[in-house]
């Protein structure tokens, strides 16, 4: 029983993620920064940026770390701080 509550659990969490990704970023478009400074923030700390593209009000980044790990994160875009919810 206690596995099926688990795994109810992560699925209702799963289908969370988009709508909590469209409240984090909630940023009328006058108070966003341009996904070049975004790109340029990443790449001065090593990253290999591929894309940056709008997901639900957040930038959603497509990148490699320099270890060489894929990275697919969405940042704020007022304060372009990584958010803790998970890019699609």
């Amino acid at each position: 029983m206690n596995s099926k509550l688990i795994a109810t659990l992560a699925l209702a969490l799963v289908i969370a993620s988009p709508a909590l990704a469209a409240d984090t970023c909630n940023v009328p478009a006058d108070k966003a920064q341009p996904k070049d400074t975004l790109k340029a923030q990443l790449e001065k700390d090593g990253w290999t940026v591929k894309q940056i593209k709008d997901d639900q009000g957040c930038y959603e980044v497509y990148a490699s770390k320099p270890d060489g790990t894929r990275m697919e994160k969405l940042f704020d875009p007022a304060t372009l701080e990584m958010l803790d919810v998970e890019a699609d």
